[in-house]
């Protein structure tokens, strides 16, 4: 079978889509190995020129960063954030679309059109504040957790994906003589890995980036995120910075505050980007799937 040669068309198509994507992939990578440079070059280099690949590499940036006390009770903070409120969120989002995918469930339209009018409808900040306060909220972890607990739209997306799988699976198992209990768990759990792993992945991303709220119900320095920590210091001035710089015994500066806030961004960056090739093999399929039936 002959294979058709491209047609000129094609072939220009093809440069012009090659090109475009590589300036894509510049545009978007060099800001991120520019302060990655930034964060590892030594003083004279920062104080010169900054190039792609250090001439000269240090981590006494990193060692700043890591041993201040307000970036570790920071980066405590967004990690026990993270955790505990992607796992939380997780359970009260399955929990509630199990039922709600369920053709028998009572009234299931009229529950389910409550919960997606929140998703265009909320109770607004001030309100929301309020509340928070109300509970003895304030500095607390839950403040952070709680108020963002189920999202609307995560609830639709696994729920169409449990609509999608076939009811037999189930009746299969009750003839078997499995209770729900057991169905819930060792079926639908299990088959529900790949929504459930993407939806994981958007919760942890949105935990681990938030530092709104954190500004709003964290009004104590060592119960703020880190990332909130890192606006302050990137764009409310350089003072919590130059705490971090040292000086040797000539008066010479050993950091300096540009090096130190690129170390910054580095630490807050690079751990949720870790996170990203243990669930790939889930993103695309989890996505595709959950938005396939409604």
């Amino acid at each position: 079978m002959a294979v058709r040669k491209a047609s000129k068309g094609e072939k220009t198509f093809d440069v012009f889509n090659y090109t475009f994507m590589f300036l894509l992939c510049v545009t978007t990578i060099y800001p991120f190995l520019y302060l990655f440079s930034n964060s590892l070059a030594s003083t004279e280099i920062a104080q010169t020129q900054i190039t792609i690949i250090p001439k000269s590499v240090t981590f006494e940036n990193y060692k700043r960063v890591l041993t201040n006390p307000l970036i570790a009770a920071g980066y405590y903070n967004t990690i026990l954030r993270t955790v505990l409120g992607t796992f939380l969120s997780l359970i009260t989002t399955f929990a509630l679309a199990y039922p709600l995918s369920k053709r028998y469930f009572p009234n299931r339209n009229f529950w389910t059109g409550i919960i997606v009018f929140t998703m265009f409808f909320g109770g607004g900040m001030i309100p929301t504040y309020i509340l928070v306060r109300n509970l003895n909220l304030m500095n607390t972890i839950w403040a952070l957790i709680l108020p963002e607990l189920v999202s609307a739209y995560n609830f639709v997306i696994v729920r169409n994906y449990m609509m999608s799988l076939p009811e037999s699976i189930e009746e299969s198992a009750r003839i078997d003589g499995a209770n729900d209990i057991i169905i819930l768990i060792r079926i639908v759990l299990p088959v529900c890995k790949p929504i459930l792993a993407t939806v994981a992945l958007w919760i942890a991303v949105w935990h681990w980036n938030s530092w709104f709220d954190s500004m709003i119900y964290s009004q104590k320095a060592e119960k703020q995120v880190v990332q909130l920590i890192m606006r302050r210091i990137v764009l409310e001035g350089s003072q919590q910075v130059m705490n971090m710089s040292t000086m040797d015994e000539s008066g010479m500066r050993v950091v300096t505050p540009e090096s130190l806030k690129a170390a910054t961004v580095m630490v807050t960056t690079i751990p949720i980007l870790m996170v990203y090739p243990f669930i790939q093999k889930y993103f695309v399929k989890g996505v595709m799937l959950g938005s396939l039936k409604g």
